[in-house]
């Protein structure tokens, strides 16, 4: 399979899960999630997907919520093919992405350390930008 066909699948999943998760789950720990990623083995056998949710907020409610979807992996796989006919729908792996918390805290190191560098460094002088 192609790289752009696996991607475009990646991507339809990806909007799939998300509008499924909303709208036909009935369970309260799937609350505030968002799909942020889909990874999609290049023969279809298999799916991860990366999620995370502002609801859960500490790491007990992160590995129950991923418990949950993994519970409900056949139900997600079932409800995406009678959406759209594959010929395969992958199985998919649930996966917590913590980009969010672990872009927030890089983050505040590189402040951290601007503002500290900030301090001892003096301003550029117009003699070294040139014409």
């Amino acid at each position: 399979m192609t790289p752009d066909r696996v991607a475009r699948v990646a991507d339809f999943l990806r909007a799939e899960l998300a509008a499924i998760v909303h709208k036909e789950m009935q369970d309260p720990r799937v609350e505030l999630l968002s799909v942020t990623d889909v990874r999609v083995r290049r023969d279809l056998s298999h799916a991860d997907v990366y999620v995370s949710s502002l609801a859960a907020g500490d790491a007990e409610a992160r590995a129950e919520l991923v418990r949950a979807l993994n519970r409900a992996a056949g139900f997600l796989r079932r409800c995406v093919a009678a959406r759209k006919g594959l010929r395969a729908t992958p199985r998919f792996r649930f996966h917590y992405d913590d980009m969010l918390e672990r872009g927030s805290h890089l983050l505040a190191l590189i402040d951290a350390t601007v503002g500290h560098r900030g301090a001892g460094v003096a301003a550029p002088t117009e003699a070294c930008h040139g014409p």
